[in-house]
Order: structure tokens, then sequence, then C-alpha cells
């Protein structure tokens, strides 16, 4: 396949400003939804305090807030390991699903999904005994799964840009192809 006419350097072939943006497409896109996760994290690990008070927020509001990030990220996990992971294990080992090989992406998904169904009992706990909740608890559990999240997060990011999946051996058409 022809990326382009620009010379090649080193070898190979430059891209034009359309065809980077084609190849990083999924890339960006996931940026989109994994900046709103860590936003959503960071603002809710902000207002554990009792800040959401100053906020207007009583504490029932600030956990059905808390809650989204939950299933809005328990959504986003269940639609990449569902549509767009088997895809991409096609010829990337990093999203491969199996019992003993899976790659690291799904194993990121298992280690952060232990941390957010510990995240959402507290917060159900919360929810039906408020004299319960603790902010340092609700703190404390949110430590235990932010670097791995984070870290997932900037790691698939890097693993979508164009420039892995042409290494990868993706086609152009292939990427296009793609559910994004």
């Amino acid at each position: 396949m022809v990326y382009s006419t620009k010379p090649a350097e080193n070898g190979v072939a430059k891209l034009s400003a359309k065809e980077e943006r084609e190849w990083n497409h999924m890339a960006e896109g996931m940026t989109y939804y994994h900046n709103h996760f860590m936003h959503s994290f960071d603002t809710i690990y902000e207002m554990a305090d009792g800040k959401f008070h100053s906020r207007g927020m009583s504490l029932q509001h600030f956990l059905k807030d808390a809650r989204s990030l939950y299933s809005h990220l328990d959504m986003h996990h269940s639609i990449e390991e569902r549509h767009i992971f088997p895809i991409l294990a096609k010829k990337m080992p990093q999203f491969k699903a199996g019992a003993r090989e899976s790659g690291q992406h799904l194993k990121s998904h298992k280690q952060i999904h232990a941390g957010m169904d510990r995240y959402l009992a507290l917060l159900n706990k919360y929810a039906a005994e408020p004299s319960s909740y603790n902010p340092a608890e609700l703190r404390q559990n949110m430590d235990s799964w932010r670097e791995v999240l984070f870290n997932h997060l900037a790691e698939e990011v890097e693993d979508l840009s164009g420039e892995s999946m042409r290494k990868a051996g993706w086609t152009l058409n292939e990427v296009r192809a793609m559910p994004m």
C-alpha cells in the first residue's frame, strides 16, 4: 500500500496530514473517553472529603455521580472487550483474550474491575447507611486501583496510535473499517 507521495525517511514513506489523522483516529477517539474517565476519577477523589457540599451536592447526589464513574467505565470496558479487542487481537497480542495468555489490556481490566467492584460496594453501603460514609475509606479504595487505571488508559491510547497500528501490520483500510 502506498501511504504518501512524500519522500521516504529512513526507508519509510512520510504520511500526509490527512493520512496521519486517519491512522490516529482510534487513538484520538480513545483519548477523549480516557481523559473523561481520569477527570471524573480525580473529581470524585477530590470531592470525597466533603467538598461536594460546597458545590451544593448532598451525599446521595455525590454517590450518584460516583456511581456514574463505575457504570461508564464498566460499559466502556465491556464494549472494548466484546467489539474492539477481538479485532485488534488478530495482530496485536496485548489485546488477546485467553485463559493463560490474556493480553496486557485484559489483565489490566481485571485488576481495575477488582478495585471498581470494591468501590461500588462502598458506594452502595454509603447510600444504604449514610452515617457510614468514610472519605478516607473511599479514597483508600480509589488509591488501590488508580495507578493501574491511569497506566492502562495511557498504554491503550499508545497501542492504538497510528505508529503502533502500522508496526503491527494493519493497513489504513483495515483501520478505517474498525468499529470506532
